[in-house]
């Protein structure tokens, strides 16, 4: 099958490929092995909700406040669009490993939410994908 083709048909990554998503936190730092960032810090943050702001993402609530935004809804849409066009062609590309990053301000929240959604996402997809929640306990 030609490299183009794979891209275009939308299928998972070859079975040798793995991809890692993590979630993490821009006031500790962008994660250098990062092969894609996206940026969510413009979704609405429970951070500045009372009741809310010492849960984490993995928090039913905190799922529920960040997933029923609607520029969440909208982002996720296009963040899987993205990820079924390009992450067959450039883990063919790569020889292996991929390494996707999803940051908020302190990667606890937002992040976390996201970065649990995409590692369902493409789990479900037949991709070989690990999850890791890099600044959960500092944010």
């Amino acid at each position: 099958m030609v490299l183009g083709e794979t891209a275009q048909q939308g299928l998972s990554t070859p079975p040798d490929a793995s991809i890692k998503i993590v979630s993490f936190g821009f006031k500790y730092g962008t994660p250098r092995e990062a092969n894609f960032l996206f940026d969510v810090r413009f979704l609405p943050n429970p951070y500045f909700v009372p009741e809310l702001k010492e849960l984490d993402g993995t928090d039913p609530r905190i799922k529920e406040f960040v997933r029923d935004s609607s520029l969440a809804r909208l982002f996720l849409a296009s963040c899987k669009s993205f990820l079924d066009k390009v992450l067959p062609a450039y883990s063919a590309s790569r020889d292996g490993g991929l390494t996707v990053c999803v940051g908020c301000t302190g990667g606890r929240h937002r992040s976390v939410v996201i970065a649990e959604i995409l590692f369902e996402y493409l789990k479900e997809s037949g991709n070989s994908v690990t999850l890791l929640h890099r600044d959960i306990q500092l944010g």
